[in-house]
Order: structure tokens, then sequence, then C-alpha cells
């Protein structure tokens, strides 16, 4: 892929977080500045991985990964903490489809393209945090589920204790705050 090639998806990735992440549990209020800065630390790690799907020439869903050294600190304290070598865990930092292409088989497409790449890095376990908010919060919708079912059935379970917290901007928020992440974890 040309540099311009990389740059257009790159964009398009940006977008795609911050439409999808807008949405309930992240209620994530988008600014291309975060973007820009996550996806250049995203893109600067050499063992990271970008995972598209495309509907013609239109980004519809993405995942990404990157080895845990080279994310975030805030993921990598709980880990360290629970002794697991950040050199042997890869994280997945997100998976973003558009509503009308779930159920379709792109998440468990996604889940088995990074935990491959994990392999092929000689990692060990793979990693990902999820929002934890209370099933009475006011934004959530009538009728949402749970991933925790997906991922348990990939083999995922939740590190006990492992709770990170990172900072986001919410809708009617004026500045970032502090959310609960729960890590989950496998043995690859």
């Amino acid at each position: 892929m040309d540099p311009g090639e990389a740059r257009a998806s790159l964009d398009a990735l940006a977008e795609l977080r911050i439409r999808v992440f807008a949405e309930w549990p992240y209620l994530y209020d988008g600014d291309r500045d975060y973007e820009a800065r996550y996806l250049a630390r995203l893109a600067g790690s050499p063992g990271a991985v970008v995972v598209g799907a495309w509907d013609g020439e239109r980004l519809v869903g993405a995942a990404t990964g990157a080895p845990m050294e080279d994310h975030a600190a805030e993921f990598a304290a709980p880990l360290m903490a629970r002794g697991l070598p950040l050199d042997e865990v890869f994280y997945l930092a997100e998976s973003v489809l558009l509503p009308a292409y779930r159920g379709q088989g792109a998440g468990h497409r996604f889940f088995d393209l990074r935990e491959d790449h994990a392999r092929r890095l000689g990692r060990r376990w793979s990693a990902f945090a999820a929002i934890v908010r209370p099933p009475d919060h006011p934004a959530r919708p009538a009728g949402a589920r749970s991933l925790e079912p997906f991922w348990r059935k990939r083999g995922y379970a939740p590190l006990e204790g492992a709770v990170a917290r990172f900072s986001w901007r919410e809708h009617g928020e004026a500045e970032e705050s502090a959310k609960p992440l729960q890590l989950w974890l496998r043995q690859l």
C-alpha cells in the first residue's frame, strides 16, 4: 500500500472509530486530533495489525492490535501487577463494525486474524479491555446486549481485579474523564 492509500485508510478508520464508539457503551465524543495521536502510536508499532472489512470501497469495520508493550500503559499495568510478562501479551485494541454488518461473522474473523498475527509474533496471550458500565446506566438503550457471551465462547475470561482506567470525552463532557475497563485474557 502506498503512503497515500495508507493515510486514506487511517482516516477512514478514524471516522469509523468515532462513529461506532459514539454509541453505547463507549459514548465517545469523537475528536480527530485524539484519533490522529492514537492511530500514529498504533502505526508506529512494528508488530501492529489492522484488519479491515470493506463493502466495495467503503470501510465498514476494522479491528486493530499491537504488542502490549507498544500500547497504553494504563492497560499494561494491571497485567504486570499479576505477573504477566508484557512481551508475551498481544493487545486487541478494538473491533468496530457498522450496525448493518453485524451478525455476519466479521467479529469472529477480526479475532481470528489478530490472534493468528499474535501467534506469529510468538505471543502466548491475547488481551482486550471492555468498558464497565452499570446495568442501569441512563444512556443504556433498551435491548442493549452484552458481548460477554461472544467473548467467553472465544475462550476469553475477565482477569480478576484487572481493571484499567482510561480517559476519553463522552457526550456532554467538557473534558476527558477516566472510565473503568475490565481486562479480558486468553491463552493462545
